[in-house]
């Protein structure tokens, strides 16, 4: 299969050379999880190894592949080091159990911490790009980087991009959307710590955690509009892109079927649990969208305006307006 990253690739701009980014001794641990990833694991393996920033250690959390994913992860430990490289063992609990698990190992320490896929591909400035926003922010701030991705076949060919967004980010759109994906986001000790707080919380996704839990604390969140990771479209992946009209089927289906309306329950009841992260405004905002959930309709759509939720498009909007009226959020 052909690598989305050949040397004269269209996207080679995506890899500035690495002298206008001077190393620096900021250490970053990549947190991958993996489950029967053989097909496209050593590719998303090289695309790590060739990041200009190097100051990085890899930990992957295998939730009990039974291909060849541990031969090829012990494989490329075996050439890079023990110290380099770290496996271990999921919990076999789903996706965002393990990235839970991994996330909240106390032997990994690293300022900077950054989720990655198994099947995807990293430009060479996916690191260094995420720590040029991150080192500006204060380090008892929590903050959390993501971006856009350029979206692939499973043959390493572009199909598309994740969508641009043009509200701002904050808790209130946090509370009914997830905007970004956990391959892109890259984060601080101090949201680290916000990730720690119960480890033992059942969660819907951790991409979506990570954003409502920085936004809630009143932490820095900044979604970088360029991309820089080859992110791959195919048929065993947990969660894909959530864009084109397919996806918004989907995203209706899973509307009418209450879907949304759970996740959101289990994503309220766990803020619950951990409130005193929250800054005061979010818990203002938590309690009156909590409050409008549970009345009748007029009161409903109501309490969502004065709560202040939102989506970041008109069709978004337009569909949780949609899902105040039949109770799916």
């Amino acid at each position: 299969m052909s690598s989305p990253l050949p040397a004269d690739s269209a996207h080679s701009n995506l890899d500035p050379d690495p002298a206008e980014r001077p190393e620096t001794g900021e250490s970053v641990a990549i947190l991958m999880c993996s489950y029967n990833g053989e097909r496209f694991l050593s590719e998303q393996l090289a695309s790590i190894e060739q990041q200009n920033h190097t100051q990085w250690r890899l930990f992957v959390s295998d939730d009990g592949s039974t291909d060849s994913t541990l031969s090829i992860l012990r494989t490329f430990q075996t050439r890079l080091g023990g110290r380099k490289v770290t496996l271990v063992s999921g919990p076999q609990a789903g996706f965002a159990s393990n990235f839970m698990s991994v996330t909240c190992l106390e032997s990994i320490d690293a300022d900077f911490y950054a989720w990655s896929d198994q099947d995807d591909v990293w430009s060479a400035d996916k690191l260094s790009a995420a720590l040029a926003w991150l080192r500006q922010i204060p380090k008892d701030v929590p903050a959390l980087y993501a971006s856009r991705t350029i979206l692939v076949d499973e043959a390493g060919v572009t199909v598309g991009l994740t969508p641009r967004f043009c509200r701002s980010f904050s808790f209130c759109n946090a509370l009914v959307q997830n905007v970004a994906a956990g391959n892109t986001m890259v984060f601080n000790r101090a949201a680290r710590e916000l990730l720690r707080a119960n480890p033992r919380l059942s969660i819907v996704a951790h991409d979506w955690w990570a954003y409502l839990l920085v936004t809630g604390a009143g932490g820095a969140f900044f979604f970088d509009e360029t991309p820089h990771l080859f992110y791959r479209q195919h048929e065993a992946n947990s969660i894909g892109a959530n864009t084109g009209l397919k996806s918004a089927l989907i995203r209706i289906r899973k509307l009418f079927q209450g879907r949304l309306s759970r996740w959101i329950d289990q994503n309220v009841s766990n803020l619950d649990s951990v409130d005193y992260l929250l800054a005061e405004p979010s818990l203002e905002v938590l309690r009156r969208f909590k409050a409008a959930r549970n009345r009748s309709l007029p009161g409903r759509l109501l309490g969502m305006w004065r709560a202040g939720v939102y989506r970041q498009t008109l069709m978004g909007n337009l569909g949780l307006v949609v899902a105040v009226i039949f109770k799916g959020v």
